[in-house]
């Protein structure tokens, strides 16, 4: 059976703030771990008030300090936000303090729109440069080489697991050519799950990382007691990424019953086709939905994600996905 992992978002929701959502983050990490998943992962986005994980790796620092087996990591880094250097230094540092236990999950886009790009003091085309930034975060997590005038501290030798993150051909393509694990956004980017995954494995090159592709798939899950319970749950993240598309993100709104009956029809059907690697319903619903991805695309691992209002129904929905 595949590993199943948790991405989390440290959700905002409606009427609370980022310092309950960090403390949530770290209960989650608690119970997932003790429920087996294996690693937990954040996501860097920026200037959005939905999100509370924006500075990725003080947050982990945080999960770290918190578990004591599952491993953290980032879901990703947006490496054109950071120059290399800083990012082997701050997933150095996580690992001078938690061992084997750190992953670095790097991404190829910002995050972000425009005007806040600005305020990070980057532009689009820093993008252009992924792989060569990524080769140079490697070697700074790598041994020195003789004469290595540059390196990471703490970070040079701690040789930090990097994946590829992607939603499209890009990346896939780049994990491949580079010998790295890869990571698929399937729980927001639907489309190119299938191509992707086939392009990493043709056209994989055995390296000092991995000697065969190492491939996982990222789905949201909204398991409850009840497939109404599920439903209503589900609606939150449908809510708000309705508002999103329609340039108005916000805090994670509360669910509402009926959803098909309160919003318009084709905003919805934007939101659910985003949203369509998505296991809703009881546990059985869940569990078999669970088993029929893993055997449509042959991914090693799962990452499952669940952006819910209320905190114990979102501990409950990854606890039932654990039963598997």
């Amino acid at each position: 059976m595949v590993a199943l992992s948790v991405l989390d978002l440290a959700p905002i929701t409606e009427g609370s703030s980022a310092a309950v959502s960090i403390k949530r983050s770290a209960d989650l990490a608690q119970h997932v771990e003790k429920w087996g998943y294996r690693r937990f992962w954040m996501a860097e986005h920026h200037n959005m008030t939905g999100i509370a994980s924006a500075a990725t790796a003080v947050a982990l620092a945080h999960i770290g300090s918190q578990t004591s087996s599952i491993r953290i990591g980032a879901g990703g880094i947006m490496l054109p936000n950071h120059a290399p250097l800083v990012a082997a230094e701050q997933f150095g540092t996580l690992a001078a303090l938690y061992g084997d236990r750190v992953d670095l999950g790097l991404g190829r886009a910002p995050g972000t729109d425009g005007a806040t790009l600005r305020a990070l003091r980057r532009s689009y085309d820093s993008a252009d440069g992924f792989p060569d930034d990524v080769q140079e975060l490697l070697e700074y997590l790598d041994d020195p080489a003789p004469g290595q005038r540059i390196k990471a501290v703490p970070g040079s030798g701690s040789k930090v697991p990097v994946w590829i993150l992607g939603s499209s051909l890009f990346g896939a393509q780049l994990a491949a050519l580079l010998g790295l694990p890869y990571a698929f956004a399937s729980h927001f980017a639907p489309d190119h799950l299938h191509a992707a995954l086939e392009a990493y494995r043709n056209n994989f090159r055995p390296s000092k990382y991995l000697d065969k592709p190492y491939a996982m798939a990222a789905i949201n899950v909204f398991a409850a007691d009840s497939e109404e319970a599920a439903k209503r749950m589900k609606s939150s993240m449908q809510l708000q990424f309705i508002a999103l598309r329609q340039g108005n993100p916000g805090p994670l709104p509360a669910p509402i019953d009926d959803i098909e009956q309160q919003v318009e029809p084709m905003a919805l059907a934007g939101a659910n086709h985003a949203l369509k690697y998505t296991a809703c319903g009881t546990p059985d619903q869940v569990h078999a939905y669970l088993d029929d991805f893993v055997a449509a695309t042959d991914v090693d691992e799962l990452m499952l994600t669940c952006h819910a209002y209320d905190h114990d129904a979102r501990l409950r929905s990854f606890e039932i996905a654990s039963k598997r």
